[in-house]
């Protein structure tokens, strides 16, 4: 079975300190919650880091009585911050942690990444929680599919985002075909380019889902989502407009249309 969730990236303005009033984490939820979505992905949310393990459970609870299963996302291989984000999961319960293999501060060469991996992987394992790399335009899809794939094991897995690798040339296509196989979560959103002003170069940027460049049909008839239990994660790469009010109320949008298109997929399948 594969379930429609919504990521803290759907909330990216209206958690922004660019908002009036900041959505909270359990606001987030509460809104998720209300347009009956089972999944929410509290990803690159850095201050959930610092939280106790009191404020973990409660968040727990809240998920728990709303029908919401929780994932979580960070960025980076460090062997004591992958632990953290475990400790994390096991009060959440979430089976799915997405990373990156760079952050800000540190960019592993291919061995160190393979090291830290098979430092960390036997903890996912043992917790049966799975490590999704993502796909993104800092490592090509080939190279990141040549370090999972140094790892048989299924609680190593990739994060597939197709939009994310076309900043560095790889058609979207070419990342789908190269990434299917090892699939354990989707990022969902779309993405056109649009010409800036006088014609002087692109902007890439997200639209609606269903009215990009995404092959959805084909993203999904290579991945099989739900043959194999793996959560369509909604995001949005959505411009900031005139205001703040005109921003989250299209973000707030956005989000429902894109709820309704995966809905209307499922359906028709």
């Amino acid at each position: 079975m594969s379930r429609i969730g919504l990521s803290t990236y759907a909330f990216f303005w209206r958690l922004s300190d660019s908002a009036p009033q900041p959505l909270t984490l359990a606001q987030m939820l509460q809104q998720t919650a209300d347009l009956d979505v089972s999944v929410f992905q509290i990803c690159d949310y850095s201050p959930i880091e610092s939280w106790s393990d009191a404020q973990l459970r409660e968040l727990k609870q809240q998920a728990d009585a709303l029908g919401i299963t929780l994932e979580l996302g960070t960025r980076g291989l460090d062997t004591a911050h992958l632990q953290r984000y475990l400790h994390m999961a096991s009060l959440l319960e979430a089976k799915v942690i997405r990373s990156m293999c760079f952050t800000a501060t540190h960019r592993p060469t291919h061995e160190e990444a393979k090291q830290l991996i098979a430092r960390a992987l036997p903890a996912f394992e043992h917790q049966q929680v799975k490590l999704c790399l993502e796909t993104y335009e800092q490592i090509s899809s080939a190279d990141l599919m040549a370090l999972i794939d140094a790892f048989p094991s299924p609680w190593l897995a990739v994060c597939l985002d197709p939009a994310n690798c076309v900043a560095g040339l790889e058609l979207p296509e070419q990342v789908i075909a190269n990434t299917a196989a090892r699939v354990g979560n989707l990022h969902i959103k779309d993405f056109a380019f649009s010409r800036r002003d006088g014609w002087v170069g692109f902007t890439l940027a997200g639209v609606p889902l269903g009215e990009g460049l995404l092959d959805y049909d084909r993203l999904i008839a290579s991945v099989r989502p739900a043959e194999k239990g793996i959560n369509q994660i909604i995001e949005h790469w959505l411009p900031w407009q005139e205001n703040a009010e005109s921003t989250c109320q299209l973000e707030a949008q956005w989000t429902q249309r894109c709820v309704e298109f995966l809905r209307s997929k499922q359906d028709q399948e």
